[in-house]
C-alpha cells in the first residue's frame, strides 16, 4: 500500500515537472520597454507565445541630463502596468515566473532607485538594472544555438555586436569559444543626444556621425586584434528592421547575410528622411525613426573598418537569453563555467602567472569546496568563485611581490573578466586579496561595502583557498587525489600517494589560522598509502 502511493506521488510530481512552465521576461531599455511571454517545455525548450513593445523615452532623459524626469517614470508606470494585465491572461501571477531587468538607460541614471521603487510600489515589478558583464553573459546564452555546426560561426573569429540606444556590446568568439567581451559607450541615442548642442546642419550631420562612429569602430578593431576577416554578427531591433526589408521571406529562427552593398543603400536613404517622414511610411514609433539611421551607419562602418562585404543578422536578443536562463534554472551551466575559467586563465597568462601552480591550486581548492561542503554550506555557484580566486591569487607578481595580495585584488577588479557581474568580480578579487597575510577586517577597502552573508562568504572561501596553497607548496603539483573527514574538533585531510608530507604539515599549520577562525576546527593532513 505505501509502495503504490509511493508511485502515485511520483507519477504526479513527474507530470507536474513535464508541464510546461509560462514565463514572462520584461526588457526596460533605452528607448522602449519590450515583453516577451514564453512557455518553457522540458529543461531547455522555450517556446515564444506573445511579444509587446511600448515606445518610452529613458534614454533621452539620462543622457541628456543624467536622470529620469517624473513624466518619464510614470509612463514606465503605465505601460508596466499594461503588461501586468497582459501577465494576468497568461496566468503569469507570481514572482519567479517574470524577470524584469533594465539596461544602460536605468542603470546609469542618478535616480534609478527612485525609478525602481516607483515601478514596484505601483506594478509590484522588481526591477534589475543589470550590468555590462551580465548583458555580455546572456547575449552568450542567447547566441549558443548558433554555435553549434553547422553554422559558419563554429569556426573563425566571430564579432557578436549589438548597437543599442545607450552602448555598443562587444562579445568576441574564436572557434566558438569567448575570447573578449567589452562594452563601448557608442549608442543611437546618446549619440543624438550629445550632436544637439552643436547645432549641426542637417547636410553635415552624417558626416560628423560618421566621424564619431569611426572614433569607437577604431578602438574596437585595436581591442579585437583580427587574426583574419572575422564573422560579424549583428543584433538589435534596427538591424532587424533592415533584415525584414531586404530579406521579406527571412526566417527568424535562422541568421540571414546582408552584403554591404545592399544594406548601404538602404541606409542612405533612411538617413536622407526626416524622422516623421520614416514613421508615416514604415509605420515605426518615433524613437524607433531617430534611431535607425544613426544604427545602421554604425554597423556599416563598423564592417569596413574590418574589411567585410556582408554581416550576419541574428534575431537572438536580451529577453532570448533572460527565457533560456529561466530555463536552465542555473545561469552558471558547465559550459558557461568553461568559459569564464577560459577568460580567467587568459588573464592569469597575460600577467605572467605560474600557470601550473595556479591549475593545481584551483583543482585543490575545487576539490576541498566538494569535500567541505557540509562544512561551508555554500551554494555550488561560489565554487566557481573559489576556482577563479585560485587561478589569479598570484597575479599581483606582475606589478611588485611587495605587497602581492593588494595588487591581484587590483587588478582582478580592474579587469574584464567574461560573465562575471561587479558582485561576483569583486568577491573573485576579495577571496584572492585574502589568499595570505591578514584576515578580513571590517575597514579594508571593497569588503566593508559587503553585507554579512557577502563577508562570511568571503572568510570561508579565503580560508579553503589558503589550504590548497599549501597542499601545493612544492609547487610539483604531486598532490592528486585528497579526501576529507570532518568532526566537531578538525578536519582531517588524507592525501593518497604522497609519501613525505612534511612541507605541506608545515604549510598547513602556517596557512590554518583563518580556516581555524573561521570554522572552528583545526586541520591536520594524514598519508595514505596507494
Amino acid at each position: 500500500m505505501n509502495s503504490a502511493a509511493s508511485e502515485v506521488r511520483s507519477s504526479e510530481a513527474s507530470s507536474r515537472s513535464s508541464r510546461p512552465r509560462t514565463v514572462a521576461v520584461i526588457d526596460v531599455g533605452t528607448n522602449s520597454i519590450r515583453m516577451a511571454v514564453a512557455e518553457i517545455h522540458g529543461e531547455s525548450e522555450v517556446r515564444r507565445l506573445a511579444s509587446f513593445s511600448q515606445p518610452v523615452n529613458l534614454g533621452r532623459d539620462t543622457f541628456r541630463t543624467g536622470g529620469i524626469r517624473r513624466a518619464t517614470i510614470e509612463q514606465c508606470v503605465r505601460v508596466l502596468s499594461v503588461y501586468k494585465q497582459a501577465l494576468r491572461e497568461y496566468q503569469v501571477d507570481h514572482p519567479e515566473q517574470v524577470r524584469v531587468v533594465a539596461t544602460s538607460a536605468v542603470r546609469e541614471a542618478r535616480n534609478r532607485l527612485t525609478f525602481t521603487d516607483r515601478i514596484y510600489i505601483a506594478t509590484g515589478l522588481l526591477v534589475e538594472p543589470i550590468d555590462e558583464a551580465e548583458v555580455n553573459r546572456i547575449t552568450y546564452l542567447g547566441m549558443q544555438p548558433f554555435l553549434r555546426p553547422p553554422s559558419p560561426l563554429v569556426r573563425g573569429q566571430t564579432l557578436v555586436v549589438e548597437i543599442g540606444g545607450g552602448s555598443t556590446e562587444l562579445l568576441v568568439l574564436g572557434d566558438g569559444d569567448v575570447e573578449f567581451a567589452n562594452t563601448f559607450r557608442l549608442g543611437s541615442v546618446r549619440l543624438r543626444v550629445a550632436l544637439e548642442p552643436m547645432r549641426v546642419r542637417p547636410t553635415e550631420l552624417r558626416r560628423v556621425m560618421e566621424s564619431q562612429i569611426a572614433h569607437t569602430a577604431d578602438a574596437i578593431y585595436d581591442r579585437v586584434s583580427p587574426r583574419e576577416r572575422p564573422h560579424l554578427v549583428a543584433l538589435g531591433s534596427d538591424v532587424r528592421f533592415a533584415a525584414n526589408q531586404l530579406r521579406p521571406e527571412w526566417r527568424r529562427e535562422r541568421m540571414v547575410a546582408l552584403p554591404l552593398e545592399e544594406l548601404e543603400p538602404l541606409a542612405d536613404e533612411i538617413l536622407q528622411m526626416r524622422d516623421a517622414d520614416l514613421v508615416h511610411r514604415y509605420h515605426l514609433a518615433y524613437p524607433d525613426a531617430e534611431t535607425l539611421g544613426p544604427t545602421l551607419l554604425a554597423y556599416l562602418t563598423l564592417a569596413r573598418r574590418f574589411g567585410l562585404d556582408q554581416i550576419w543578422v541574428s534575431d537572438v536578443n536580451l529577453r532570448d537569453g533572460v527565457l533560456q536562463e529561466m530555463a536552465l534554472g542555473d545561469v552558471w551551466t558547465e559550459d558557461f563555467r568553461r568559459q569564464v575559467i577560459r577568460f580567467a586563465m587568459t588573464l592569469a597568462r597575460r600577467y605572467h602567472a605560474d600557470e601550473q601552480h595556479a591549475r593545481q591550486t584551483a583543482e585543490l581548492a575545487r576539490r576541498l569546496f566538494e569535500h567541505l561542503e557540509p562544512l561551508h554550506r555554500l551554494e555550488s555557484r561560489y565554487g566557481l568563485v573559489l576556482y577563479l580566486a585560485a587561478l589569479l591569487h598570484e597575479i599581483g607578481a606582475y606589478v611588485n611581490n611587495r605587497s602581492l595580495h593588494k595588487h591581484t585584488m587590483y587588478l582582478i577588479r580592474n579587469s574584464e573578466m567574461f560573465g562575471l557581474g561587479q558582485k561576483d568580480q569583486l568577491l573573485v578579487a576579495l577571496v584572492a586579496r585574502y589568499h595570505r597575510r591578514a584576515s578580513p577586517q571590517p575597514g579594508h577597502e571593497g569588503y566593508n561595502t559587503l553585507d554579512r552573508e557577502d563577508r562570511i562568504t568571503v572568510s570561508k572561501l579565503a580560508a579553503i583557498l589558503r589550504i590548497a596553497i599549501a597542499l601545493d607548496e612544492s609547487r610539483s603539483g604531486r598532490v592528486k587525489q585528497l579526501t576529507c573527514e570532518i568532526d566537531d574538533e578538525r578536519v582531517i585531510i588524507y592525501l593518497h600517494g604522497v609519501e613525505d608530507l612534511a612541507l605541506e604539515q608545515l604549510a598547513v599549520r602556517q596557512q590554518s589560522t583563518l580556516f581555524d577562525e573561521i570554522f572552528g576546527r583545526s586541520v591536520l593532513l594524514r598519508r595514505v598509502s596507494e
